[in-house]
């Protein structure tokens, strides 16, 4: 049965598009914009004043996407396109309709979307409505970049090296994009790009975009582009190379151990080859992650594993193909696996388009011997095709392979992990439906049997109502040492529908209910996990929302726990509890200068209950940054002889951006749970596009009279060469 999952939801997506993925949603042809090819030098000032801008064609009006997505935007967009063999230049004209200050958070890089006043453009630079770039500003300024995939999620996480430059007037900002060729991946020779303009304005309240896209989707989505058209053939690339060199220096001190400060200096290099205008190799030897930012703490009180995600740019081009291998819960690669306990000596990635519907995607990284963890080997292969409008079917494989041991360096050709498997990405046309199916296999050492993992999930949305199964089972023995897995040996049904009403009053912009439900059985069906939760949510225009929720649970332990997760008394194996808790949730608007989310639960826990606030507050001290305040209060009373207690995570954040090139960022974090306090203060100059100078501190102490145990401060100092 359990291998059957795949095979009856590939049917079911193949029912979904021939039902309803026949149609494309917008015709490209009604919204096609005309790309000016020019031997203009063109400064990026944020000046429209060269010629090519008073003869290149604009676009027409933009429609509005939210609050309601009917009829045109109150504050209009207008953009055009040039470009030369090296570059395409964008030109901005942001009209602003309403008097006052144009929110604007500060000049950091990749800002929270939903703070600022911005623009946006998303390329299909493939044209397969999946994968692609954005760029985007703020209205001060601050640049906004990620690559796309999955249709058109856009990781931040990605930077580019482009230019741009931003002027604000009484009653317009504009701004101007110069975007290297180099910088993207496309295919050489067309002659048309999927491409679409999107503009936030929080004062009208307006998220409007020149082609059409529906409310209940992001305006990034790809499947909504029209179309760019350019004059001639889009240039080869050849072969061309950047070398982004580091040196970096290290000053650490485990005071409470006793030891002395230990200084080490470092020296590394990473190298991108563009080996064509849509595959990349990218190379590092010896990378340092000194700079990455610190990753923010939660209280604990799971069973499983929490996931972080990946900050560190080597891994994130074309990252897609590598980590959305899976689902969120159940990942056969995951890349801070990778040097996690034992430094990377060096690694290496090809990733692109190979042809014009297939994707592959190539990893092997290199660990030393630290301390008591192994020197590996880690590799990952993945081969993808396009098939249908919008959806591709894959296949990959991992591969952990433990090279030298602390008690013995040689070979060990008998410990390793494998994992093989095929995957089907499902999206109709209109991107309404949308679905996975996979099937996995693991290869090691041990015990024989239950070493596979399938999921097919289906979702179906539309502007008022929504619907999804998932349904999973994952083997006992299944084993992906390289990927993140929160739980094995279970079968998994997580249904859900939910549905809104949309309002035409000045205030409330929709609201509705939702139910979700979520049950994990063993092997043999019995029960483990049931969670049955149903919310009512209300949307206001100024997007402000509040969410009240009520959840009906079961659970039965299948390993003792200890529910505070401090090393108490351990609740046995087998306990079985049923509970019930309430929720409330409010997002205030992002328009105001202090913004804040607050949400309370209080319910059964473990045989006890559980009494939990949230809260997360925002300042913004326009353009120069703002401060923030992240605290959360869990108090839990259980029986004897297990503990009660209160568990208290505080972390304030300062983050000032000087100018658009020098930025502070102190991070404090208190948490009871793990008895620490933790500081990390961070100075980034940006010297040069994508050139940096970084100054880290880091302190770690016990929250009773501040005692140290350990600090250091790190210096970085990297360069980009074309």
């Amino acid at each position: 049965m359990n291998r059957r999952i795949p095979l009856s939801l590939f049917l079911l997506f193949v029912i979904s598009y021939l039902l309803n993925g026949q149609n494309t949603p917008v015709n490209r042809a009604d919204y096609r914009l005309q790309a000016i090819e020019t031997d203009q030098t063109i400064e990026i000032d944020g000046i429209l004043d060269e010629p090519i801008w008073s003869t290149a064609e604009k676009t027409s009006p933009f429609y509005r996407i939210t609050p309601i997505d009917t009829g045109y935007a109150k504050a209009q967009t207008e953009v055009m396109v040039a470009y030369d063999d090296d570059f395409i230049y964008m030109g901005i004209i942001c009209y602003d309709p309403m008097p006052g200050k144009r929110p604007a958070e500060s000049y950091r890089r990749d800002w929270s979307f939903m703070k600022n006043d911005n623009f946006f453009a998303a390329i299909d630079t493939y044209n397969d409505q999946t994968n692609g770039f954005a760029f985007g500003v703020n209205s001060v300024g601050g640049q906004w970049d990620g690559m796309q995939s999955n249709g058109g999620k856009v990781a931040n996480e990605w930077d580019g090296k482009w230019y741009s430059a931003v002027q604000n007037y009484e009653d317009s900002w504009v701004a101007e994009f110069k975007i290297p060729f180099r910088t993207i991946r496309y295919k050489e020779g067309d002659t048309e790009w999927g491409i679409n303009f999107s503009r936030l304005d929080l004062k009208t309240n307006e998220k409007s975009a020149w082609a059409p896209v529906p409310r209940q989707f992001a305006s990034a989505t790809l499947a909504f582009t029209g179309t760019l058209a350019l004059e001639s053939p889009l240039p080869k690339s050849g072969v061309r190379f950047s070398l982004i060199p580091y040196v970096s220096g290290q000053a650490t001190h485990e005071k409470e151990a006793g030891d002395p400060i230990d200084y080490k200096g470092s020296a590394g290099l990473d190298a991108k080859v563009i080996l064509s205008s849509s595959m990349n190799l990218d190379v590092t030897i010896n990378p340092d992650y000194s700079q990455v930012e610190v990753d923010r703490q939660v209280t604990n009180l799971d069973r499983f594993e929490l996931y972080f995600p990946e900050k560190r740019k080597f891994f994130l081009e074309n990252s897609d193909l590598f980590a959305n291998l899976g689902t969120e819960s159940l990942r056969p690669f995951f890349s801070r696996r990778i040097g996690l306990d034992s430094p990377v000596i060096a690694g290496a990635r090809l990733s692109g388009n190979a042809g014009k519907n297939w994707r592959i995607g190539l990893m092997n990284m290199q660990t030393a011997v630290k301390d008591m963890n192994s020197a590996d080997n880690f590799s990952v292969a993945v081969l993808q095709r396009k098939i249908l409008s919008r959806s591709n079917v894959g296949v990959f494989m991992t591969n952990k392979q433990v090279i030298a041991t602390p008690e013995d360096t040689a070979y060990n050709a008998y410990d390793f992990n494998r994992v093989a498997g095929t995957e089907f990405n499902f999206a109709s046309a209109d991107n309404n439906w949308t679905g996975k199916a996979f099937y996995h296999y693991s290869f090691n050492p041990g015990e024989e049997g239950n070493r596979f993992a399938t999921t097919g999930n289906i979702a179906y949305n539309t502007e008022t109502f929504s619907a999804g199964w998932n349904q999973a089972y994952v083997g006992g023995n299944y084993l992906a040492e390289m990927g993140f897995v929160r739980r094995t040996g279970y079968h998994q049904s997580n249904p859900s529908v939910g549905y809104k009403f949309y309002t035409m009053t000045d205030r409330v912009a929709y609201h509705g209910p939702k139910v979700e439900a979520d049950f994990f059985f063993e092997h043999d069906l019995s029960l483990t996990d049931r969670e049955i939760e149903l919310s009512y949510s209300l949307m206001w225009r100024d997007r402000s929302s509040i969410s009240l929720g009520l959840e009906e649970g079961y659970l039965r332990l299948l390993e003792p726990f200890d529910p505070t997760n401090t090393d108490g008394a351990m609740i046995p194996e087998c306990t079985e509890f049923n509970w019930t808790e309430v929720s409330l949730t409010y997002l205030s608007t992002m328009k105001r200068l202090f913004t804040f989310m607050v949400e309370g639960r209080y319910g059964g826990f473990f045989g006890g209950t559980r009494a939990s606030f949230e809260v997360e507050m925002n300042y913004r001290v326009q353009p120069y940054g703002s401060l923030s305040l992240v605290t959360s209060y869990n108090r839990v009373l259980l029986p004897e002889p297990y503990t009660s207690m209160d568990l208290v995570l505080v972390g304030p954040k300062l983050d000032i951006t000087f100018t658009e090139t020098l930025f502070f960022t102190t991070f404090v974090q208190y948490n009871n749970q793990i008895d620490n306090v933790n500081v990390n203060m961070r100075l980034q100059w940006r010297f040069a596009p994508v050139s940096d100078l970084y100054i880290v501190y880091t302190e770690n102490a016990y929250p009773s009279g501040l005692t140290t145990k350990n600090r250091g401060i790190a210096v970085k100092l990297s360069y980009w060469f074309n």
